[in-house]
């Protein structure tokens, strides 16, 4: 791979998200070694100069043209793959990256679909010392650092591990008030796709991501995913995750039960919690747990629709990519920037001692971070050293690891352990 002459390739480069990664890629390495791809050289051209981007070079490939892909991946270090939903897409992309020793990394959502990734492409991703790294964006990289950063720090001082993790997340839009504009289009179309999966079931399964299934019991058991509205930290009302509760736990657990592998640990299964945190006065309880309930809604449906039969499920995945917004669909420019964020991991050891870390962060979480991160996550991949020598299907914090967390900040992220 030293030899290859590419650090990092944005395949899918004209997407909206896309667009974005290879402006990121081209603020850190104004050198170059990066290149964009796309079906149409010429498009993926005209679309970056509408961003002020000019690609060192641009590539002609299409996820499904695998004689394209099979030119492709042996080119780069790491291929980014931005053409989603990736249920229908992503799996030649994979396959040409093991096939030709190329990292991958790209933003799904889709449970159901990575973990059919890792039973195929596990083995021969490990063999060829290739990593595969799904679900790379604000799902689920950023929780993901932050629980293993909490399990570290409890081991280094007090040789614990972790019971209970909660994490909250609080956000600040531009206005202060986000807006229905502000939801991700391909997120929507990946809940979608999933509800349409044949294992759809494993789409709210906390342990959809852990093969071994006395494993996954357990952590089914320890750590079920609940929607309902609770109280949080500070008198918080948490409501679930936006966009979606039932993304990070199985990233998390995977995670954890990877560790302990590596280790040669037994795997002691912690209770996962995360939302979206409203904070307010006494008097405004009322409407921010019936904001809450309005955001739970959408997702306890979302949970019964995957238990549905096979062909309602279909009427009703049909009836959703008509109604819900394109892959396309996103906030305005002028809504990209002014977001500020955090995500704050409170975990208990089970030694009963307390440790907490946090991402503060800017840019709309959905689209600019989540472009940043995946940017970032790409040049640590294609970066002798920067990350840890593990192959497989990783999770995003088992590829990436904790050495290089301060490089994040170049992407607007700043993780920190408290003392």
């Amino acid at each position: 791979m030293s030899e290859r002459e590419l650090d990092v390739v944005v395949l899918g480069a004209t997407g909206v998200t896309g667009r974005r990664v290879a402006g990121y890629l081209a603020e850190q390495r104004p050198d170059g070694g990066w290149a964009a791809a796309g079906r149409d050289a010429g498009r993926v051209e005209s679309v970056l100069a509408e961003e002020g981007v000019s690609a060192p070079e641009t590539i002609v490939a299409d996820v499904s043209d695998r004689e394209s892909l099979a030119a492709l991946a042996p080119r780069a270090r790491v291929v980014l793959n931005l053409v989603g939903p990736y249920t229908p897409t992503a799996r030649p992309v994979i396959e040409a990256c093991v096939e030709h020793g190329a990292h991958y990394a790209d933003l799904t959502g889709e449970i159901p679909f990575a973990r059919r990734m890792i039973d195929e492409f596990h083995q021969p991703a490990t063999a060829a010392g290739v990593k595969i790294v799904e679900v790379c964006g604000f799902e689920a990289l950023p929780p993901d650092l932050l629980v293993l950063l909490a399990t570290e720090a409890a081991r280094e001082r007090w040789d614990e591990g972790v019971a209970e993790a909660d994490l909250e997340l609080t956000w600040r839009p531009p206005g202060g008030f986000a807006r229905p504009s502000d939801l991700s289009g391909g997120t929507l179309q990946s809940l979608s796709a999933m509800v349409n999966d044949p294992d759809a079931a494993r789409a709210r399964d906390p342990a959809a991501l852990i093969p071994d299934e006395g494993t996954a019991s357990r952590v089914r058991s320890a750590s079920p995913i609940a929607v309902t509205p609770r109280r949080g930290r500070g008198g918080a009302v948490v409501a679930p995750m936006q966009p979606s509760g039932f993304i990070n736990p199985a990233v998390i657990h995977r995670t954890a039960a990877l560790v302990a592998a590596e280790g040669g640990d037994g795997f002691d299964p912690f209770r996962y919690r995360e939302g979206l945190a409203l904070a307010g006065s006494d008097a405004s309880l009322p409407l921010r747990y019936a904001a809450a309930g309005a955001m739970a809604g959408p997702q306890a449906a979302f949970a019964s629709a995957t238990r549905a039969r096979p062909d309602m499920r279909r009427r009703i995945a049909g009836a959703l990519t008509r109604i819900l917004p394109s892959s396309g669909f996103g906030p305005a420019a002028d809504r990209l920037e002014a977001w500020t964020w955090r995500m704050a991991v409170s975990a208990r050891t089970t030694g009963g001692h307390e440790v907490q870390a946090r991402v503060d962060a800017e840019g709309q979480p959905g689209y600019l971070a989540t472009a940043r991160l995946l940017g970032e996550a790409g040049l640590l991949m294609a970066e002798a050293g920067a990350t840890p020598e593990r192959a497989g299907c990783l999770t995003p914090a088992t590829a990436i690891g904790t050495q290089s967390v301060d490089r994040f900040e170049r992407a607007r992220l700043r993780f920190s352990v408290a003392d």
